[in-house]
């Protein structure tokens, strides 16, 4: 079940997502927040689509970045926290609520410009606005 009003950014309630409070979720007094998913596989809900490179724990400006190795010719992509649907700690996996299909039409991640504010829009747009063209 999607949050509503998704936000894009922003980890979502563990209670919401079977994610473990204290990991997920609490802040530090630097404003981030959660582990290091570094190396974690991700788990589209059809399959698996990559490794995680880079993990932000900003509060309210989380992201993953996902190297989608062979299966998009080598390409990454830029996944907002809000669709992290769970983690599983002991299978270092992440499970993201979003078909690979998807994924695959996302916005095309580019390392020079991803964390601009005009990126940042576009992808942001492109989830939320998944969300009501591809309910679940």
């Amino acid at each position: 079940m999607q949050p509503t009003p998704f936000t894009p950014w922003a980890w979502r309630e563990p209670s919401t997502s079977g994610n473990d409070p204290v990991t997920a979720r609490t802040a530090d007094e630097f404003g981030t927040t959660g582990v290091d998913l570094v190396g974690y596989k991700v788990e589209a809900t059809d399959g698996h689509i990559g490794s995680i490179d880079k993990a932000s724990h900003d509060v309210g400006d989380s992201f993953l970045v996902v190297d989608t190795g062979p299966w998009i010719f080598g390409s990454k992509v830029l996944l907002p926290a809000g669709t992290v649907q769970t983690f599983d700690h002991d299978e270092r996996k992440v499970y993201v609520d979003r078909t690979k299909e998807q994924i695959k039409e996302s916005p095309e991640y580019d390392k020079e410009t991803f964390e601009s504010p005009e990126y940042r829009q576009q992808v942001g747009d492109y989830y939320t606005g998944s969300y009501r063209d591809f309910p679940r």
